[in-house]
């Protein structure tokens, strides 16, 4: 692992456990110095042609906040995407909004955004891109994963998951340890069983 990495962190908004896991990685990149390439991905999309139950308005919610991302993304450039994600996410998981237009307006005022990239919520032009972010992203990181997916010097895996989102020292003890066990080539899974929903 180089002292700069390069890192790249895919996600799709509506996820809590995608949230949190950004917080860590967010967290750890500032004590670290460097940067995070981030890049909206569509649960929606990588779950098309399956039944996704109660959580089919939450992926079109997720697939709605992507598209502006994305289109504010080619306006504005790739640093406008984790600043979009922060304020999504921020008022959808912590602060527990399922107002998605209402989450799209402010967060877009939050960031100084036109207000017209809202637009984009319903503009299906933008899901191509979309698709293939999710494409690559699964890609790089295997069969029968979701979100989320990191990256480090090209070395892709789902997850961690966590609840909730070690900071400090601990964030960096669990990056080192992550980072470490991700560079091994023959290494592909380790899990446990999760007893706790999402701590904010």
């Amino acid at each position: 692992m180089s002292s700069t990495p390069k890192v790249e962190f895919y996600f799709d908004t509506i996820c809590p456990w995608c949230w949190m896991t950004s917080r860590w990685v967010a967290d750890v990149a500032d004590q670290r110095g460097f940067t995070v390439e981030w890049h909206p991905i569509s649960l929606k999309i990588l779950n098309e042609g399956q039944d996704t139950g109660s959580h089919a308005d939450s992926h079109q919610k997720g697939l709605r906040m992507g598209r502006v991302i994305e289109a504010a993304r080619r306006q504005h450039g790739e640093a406008v995407v984790g600043r979009l994600y922060t304020e999504f996410g921020t008022r959808v998981h912590p602060g527990g909004r399922d107002d998605a237009d209402g989450v799209i307006a402010e967060s877009l005022a939050a960031v100084g955004l036109e207000a017209s990239f809202a637009e984009a919520a319903d503009d299906e032009q933008y899901d191509a891109q979309l698709r293939e972010n999710t494409d690559h992203a699964i890609d790089i990181a295997g069969p029968d994963v979701g979100v989320p997916i990191i990256s480090i010097d090209g070395v892709a895996f789902f997850g961690p998951v966590v609840t909730p989102a070690p900071t400090g020292d601990a964030a960096l003890q669990l990056w080192d340890g992550i980072a470490a066990a991700a560079a091994v080539p023959g290494f592909y899974e380790l899990k446990r069983g999760r007893t706790k929903g999402p701590e904010f």
